[in-house]
């Protein structure tokens, strides 16, 4: 790390033989590498990456990709079963956040949730990254998405919902990253600085610990080789589209380069994540040239990072997706071509003129619109009033004109999800060899513990030491109450239910709680202990000092990270 306290999310309290077997898992000169660099083009797909090579060869007469000489196979994207909106589903199409933490942490999870266990009482799982920042070496998180996004949230933070970017925001300031650059500045801004946080800004107390602030491309440049911690903001939410970006907004290769120059002045070495963010949001909105541009936005930052590794000598780098996005289609309609010359007629990104579009009223706005934004100068009125008609999904008019603009170009889409299909695997260094073939989104993150001789089970159990991130319930009077069953069983207790005399007895080292359940009155070792009980929908729920009391513990409720700290 770069600086000489150990910053971490954990308190000195549990740094005891397990932070030793983390940092004494495999010295870095005995790793196969001394620095790790996972690259991540959230959305990324085959034909994604197709479309970008193909724009290159038949526009800029380049053959491939820099991605292209490093490919070893690819991997599975799937997720575990889990909620959403209610409604069970498999977990065969992933969504960021549990993908993410697969190919993080090693381990798979629900959907939506931020490198968390699938339990009702979650058990924290810790990253490739944070198990580097245990050991000693510098770390670092680049994305053009929000730096609070599911994807970068992964490797250093821990929420059962991916939506909980305000906590996000906070545990960055406490996970000892050395590098932050991103988007998503209203996740450090307090509500009078048009902000998210109903805390005050954050951005002071980064400052405070020894982070540089930065926020344009400029301040970025300028930034010191030996500067030490970095946070560096790009936009209040996403970092704006490649074709919509002024000169003070700096390209993902722009942000890599920094970083590694950086983070490469740790002597212990460094591991860091690279995420080409917005190739999925183009996708969701089936934005096609802009998911080209976006794709070789991505491309380059593979190349700054490839060169740094080549001439290092000393870095594995890994290359994948969380998933695939839109279902691109490269052909519509049984014609046998593509429009490839007109992939870059685009202007700017659909996103740019949503506004303008929902705000026409006649056709004639339409075209107009169209017109100034791309080489469409004959829109037919049938083709406006499809804009304006909008294509039924949340997009409205601008999935409308995408939907225009893609049949122009002869692509298609299935839809402005994600699907389940395979993703590449690209690799170079002592990585290469453990992640060829098909493998499991998994195995991203164990070899790449692995090459640089981390732990991520000794790393995962001194998280879990600390904290638990329990489903809950909040009662109409605003108290707090989790499901007694799993939370006495996580904690080494056991639960007996007497069905004759309605009563719930928890056992735990001696101690006893019980709970009549007909008038919900909770006593602790034959006492009534004043506490309160709840049942919802058959399962019974208590308060924290209810555990407490039962157990002797001092365990505290963070309500911004919704997590129990031990």
């Amino acid at each position: 790390m770069l600086n000489t306290a150990l910053a971490s999310c954990l308190s000195l309290s549990v740094l005891s033989s397990t932070a030793m077997a983390a940092e004494d898992a495999a010295p870095a000169n005995e790793a196969p590498s001394k620095n790790l660099i996972v690259l991540i083009g959230d959305g990324m797909g085959p034909a994604q990456v197709t479309a970008a090579r193909d724009y290159l060869m038949y526009n800029k007469g380049i053959d491939h990709l820099t991605l292209d000489d490093y490919y070893v196979g690819q991997a599975t994207t799937y997720a575990d079963r889990g909620e959403d909106g209610g409604t069970v589903v498999s977990g065969a199409v992933t969504d960021s956040a549990s993908a993410g933490t697969a190919f993080a942490t090693g381990n798979k999870t629900y959907n939506a949730a931020i490198s968390i266990s699938n339990e009702d009482i979650a058990k924290p799982y810790a990253s490739t990254i944070e198990a580097a920042e245990m050991a000693g070496k510098a770390t670092g998180l680049v994305t053009t998405a929000r730096i609070t996004h599911a994807t970068p949230a992964v490797f250093a933070s821990h929420v059962r919902s991916r939506d909980n970017e305000v906590a996000i925001a906070s545990q960055y300031l406490d996970s000892g990253v050395d590098v932050l650059f991103g988007g998503g500045s209203a996740y450090f801004l307090g509500k009078d600085e048009k902000g998210k946080r109903p805390d005050g800004s954050i951005i002071g107390d980064f400052e405070a610990k020894g982070y540089n602030y930065v926020s344009d491309a400029a301040s970025l440049n300028a930034l010191p080789a030996d500067s030490g911690m970095a946070l560096g903001l790009f936009g209040s939410s996403h970092v704006a589209y490649t074709p919509d970006r002024t000169e003070d907004i700096p390209s993902l290769a722009d942000m890599t380069s920094k970083a590694i120059e950086l983070l490469s002045q740790d002597e212990d070495g460094f591991a860091m994540m690279i995420e080409g963010g917005r190739i999925d949001h183009a996708s969701h909105a089936n934005d096609f040239p802009t998911t080209v541009q976006e794709m070789l936005d991505f491309d380059a930052a593979v190349k700054v990072a490839m060169d740094f590794a080549k001439k290092d000598g000393n870095t594995s780098v890994v290359i994948t997706a969380d998933h695939e996005t839109g279902g691109l289609s490269l052909a519509i309609d049984n014609i046998y071509e593509l429009n490839v010359d007109l992939w870059d007629k685009q202007l700017h990104s659909s996103e740019s003129i949503a506004s303008s579009l929902k705000d026409a009223e006649t056709i004639a706005d339409v075209k107009k619109i169209v017109a100034a934004n791309t080489w469409i100068k004959d829109l037919t009125d049938e083709e406006a009033e499809r804009i304006l008609a909008g294509d039924g999904s949340s997009y409205g008019r601008e999935g409308g004109y995408n939907e225009v603009v893609s049949s122009r170009l002869l692509v298609g889409w299935s839809g402005h999800g994600h699907t389940a299909v395979d993703v590449g695997v690209w690799a170079y260094g002592p990585i290469a060899d453990k992640v060829k073939g098909q493998i499991d989104n998994t195995q991203i993150a164990k070899t790449s513990a692995e090459v640089i001789g981390v732990d991520l089970d000794a790393a995962s159990a001194m998280m879990q030491a600390k904290y638990m991130y329990p489903k809950f319930k909040q009662t109409r009077d605003n108290e707090i109450m989790f499901p007694a069953k799993a939370l006495a069983e996580s904690l080494g207790g056991s639960v007996e239910w007497n069905s004759g005399t309605r009563t719930a007895v928890i056992s735990y080292n001696g101690a006893e709680l019980s709970v009549q359940l007909d008038n919900g009155v909770v006593l602790i070792n034959g006492t009534d202990s004043g506490l309160h009980s709840d049942i919802d929908n058959g399962k019974l729920y208590l308060t924290l000092d209810a555990f407490n009391q039962l157990t002797g513990m001092s365990m505290t409720w963070d309500s911004l990270s919704e997590r129990i700290v031990k």
